[in-house]
């Protein structure tokens, strides 16, 4: 792992899975490359990993390494650099009355609840549409290093839940989750601008969004938060609406 020599990883080891289909681009087979043991990557080393591409779901660290296909692209926000659009400041006004609380990994019947309506409503025939409490806390619930869980609460009604890792450099967003049903809500802008408040606040200079496709729908409002870098032939780089990889 030559990209990785300048940090401590010599108790890791990496591997290649075998070829899935994509979620993202239909019709193709994606790979991933995996970081193990997982209880060996602790916040520093995981914030380094970040910064080469990797991500988490649970305790499961991985990167892309598709044998045909280089669509995914690391993405964070520049956060000292970003300004708010119109319609952003406008998400903001809608959801004033949302009233956000930090806590350690926790679990709750209403959490599970509000996943299941989420992943129903918004990813059907996703793949977690149909999950049970088994998958969704192994997926969210389950971490090897500093992340914390934010309610989101208009009132005592329970509007979204956020999962996000505290890094050396920055937030990384690992998943949201909000009430499919409120109509007009841009609950998700208003996380993301939320995560970038917190960012400020906690003098972070990043915020991690995971990977960003420049064709696929679903990965297209993280193009909105700008200036937005992108991980590029191992430098980070400005991506625009306009320029695709």
């Amino acid at each position: 792992m030559s990209l990785l020599n300048d940090i401590p990883l010599s108790t890791l080891h990496f591997y290649l899975t075998a070829p899935y289909p994509c979620s993202y681009l239909e019709g193709r087979e994606a790979r991933s490359q995996v970081a193990t043991p997982s209880q060996f990557i602790t916040t520093p080393v995981y914030s380094e990993l970040v910064r080469h591409g990797f991500r988490r779901s649970g305790t499961f660290t991985y990167r892309p390494r598709c044998d045909y296909c280089q669509e995914c692209v690391p993405a964070r926000v520049v956060v000292a650099d970003f300004q708010t659009s119109r319609s952003q400041r406008r998400s903001c006004k809608q959801h004033y009355e949302l009233k956000a609380t930090l806590h350690t990994l926790q679990d709750k019947p209403e959490y599970f609840e509000l996943y299941r309506r989420y992943q129903q409503a918004r990813h059907r025939d996703g793949g977690m549409d149909d999950s049970d409490p088994e998958q969704y806390q192994s997926f969210l619930l389950q971490s090897h290093v500093d992340t914390m869980l934010v309610e989101f609460r208009e009132g005592d009604l329970l509007r979204m839940v956020s999962v996000v890792d505290v890094l050396q450099d920055g937030l990384s967003a690992v998943y949201t989750f909000y009430d499919p049903d409120v109509p007009r809500a841009s609950f998700g802008t208003y996380n993301v601008l939320w995560q970038i408040e917190l960012c400020r606040k906690l003098n972070l200079p990043y915020l991690y969004l995971g990977y960003w496709i420049a064709g696929s729908r679903k990965m297209a409002y993280k193009s909105r938060f700008q200036p937005l870098q992108g991980l590029r032939d191992g430098q980070w780089q400005t991506i625009t609406p306009e320029v695709q990889p």
